[in-house]
């Protein structure tokens, strides 16, 4: 007749197994965060109208080691001086020279069409006091293994022109899903 077990030892496998599958569930998360797909939460409107304030999802960590860095991808930077992330958009690669004259992008001297930005977000900057979106600036030579960033919202961000340039081992992640609030799901 087989002996049944008491409380306490019950307890104590219930307590063991819980504790076996926290330390697996702890290892799979981190696994996951460090090889295919980090949360990122979207704070201020550097970004607008392309991503906003309080925006939620996650950054893909695996094509951004795998595929590298383009012209236009959006990225997750980590800023170690201030522990925090920044989303930003690359504009400048490694060894290009690139320019902003009359809100207009020139790249090694040939003008680079921005399909991304919002037009009509555009128009409201270039109404004002100023007249431009994307104040002039430049030419800056980027350094080899570093990126130049800005946010979409060029009025609004802080990015390589205050940071200046980020190397890509501060860039942890390329593209975002936004999966909240539910009424902005979108993939960039």
């Amino acid at each position: 007749m087989e002996q049944q077990k008491s409380k306490k030892d019950l307890i104590i496998d219930e307590v063991i197994s819980f504790l076996k599958i926290s330390f697996f569930s702890f290892i799979f998360i981190y696994l996951m965060q460090a090889f295919l797909f980090k949360p990122i939460h979207v704070e201020g409107d550097s970004m607008y109208p392309t991503l906003q304030n309080n925006d939620m999802g996650f950054t893909n960590v695996i094509s951004r080691n795998i595929g590298g860095i383009d012209r236009f991808d959006v990225v997750i930077i980590y800023l170690p001086q201030t522990d925090k992330y920044l989303v930003k958009r690359v504009i400048g690669l490694p060894g290009e020279t690139i320019e902003y004259s009359e809100n207009k992008l020139y790249v090694n001297g040939v003008y680079v069409e921005e399909p991304f930005l919002n037009q009509e977000y555009i128009d409201q900057f270039m109404q004002g006091i100023d007249g431009y979106f994307t104040s002039d600036f430049g030419p800056i030579t980027v350094e080899e293994g570093k990126y130049f960033v800005l946010g979409d919202n060029r009025r609004k961000s802080s990015d390589s022109r205050y940071y200046g340039q980020f190397s890509a081992s501060q860039i942890i992640g390329k593209g975002v899903l936004i999966l909240f609030p539910l009424d902005h799901i979108v993939a960039r």
